[in-house]
């Protein structure tokens, strides 16, 4: 009877983990999605065993100039995509663009720049993408700096793991013109 009770316990424990688990790699979303002009997407890669999600909103050029020109001027905080804040979820303590961080979920936001983007870590992941104002910044984690290179055009933004390892990977912003590249390193 002994040996039914602690796999049982262990069962039930397991059971109650996985719910918070599996919440942490959802996508967090308001709204109907239907009605959305940019769809969610996400991207995922595996580090050591270990899940890593981006979702982010992949918002179209449709022939508009937008990374550098109105509405994302180079110089001024924007979301990383559309709808919702880019979130992305760390089942391990980690290096986002530099910025070291403890499992967990967060958000991410740029400053965009003709050769280089600052990339900052938020602690709130559940934001709403717009505005990014001081109280949206009073949240923040950190910032690291990444190279933009030229790309092929890309009508629709895509966000990409790329490099993967048991240690780290590169996310990859591909969108319009350009390619930033964001390493996100395991501690």
């Amino acid at each position: 009877m002994r040996n039914w009770t602690v796999g049982a316990t262990a069962l039930l424990a397991a059971l109650a983990l996985a719910p918070a688990t599996l919440a942490a790699q959802n996508c967090f979303v308001r709204g109907n999605l239907a009605d959305r002009p940019s769809p969610l997407d996400s991207a995922t890669v595996s580090m050591g065993g270990e899940e890593v999600k981006v979702c982010y909103g992949a918002p179209s050029a449709r022939g508009r100039e937008l990374v550098g020109g109105d509405p994302h001027p180079f110089g001024r905080p924007w979301r990383l995509g559309a709808n919702e804040a880019t979130a992305i979820h760390l089942p391990f303590a980690a290096a986002v663009a530099g910025v070291e961080v403890s499992a967990g979920s967060y958000s991410l936001y740029a400053v965009p720049g003709a050769d280089e983007w600052e990339i900052f870590v938020n602690s709130n992941a559940e934001r709403w993408g717009v505005p990014v104002n001081a109280a949206v910044m009073e949240a923040n984690v950190g910032s690291g700096t990444v190279p933009a290179s030229d790309n092929e055009h890309v009508e629709r933004m895509t966000m990409t793991f790329e490099s993967a390892s048991d240690t780290g990977a590169t996310l990859v912003l591909r969108w319009e013109s350009y390619r930033v590249d964001i390493p996100v390193m395991r501690r």
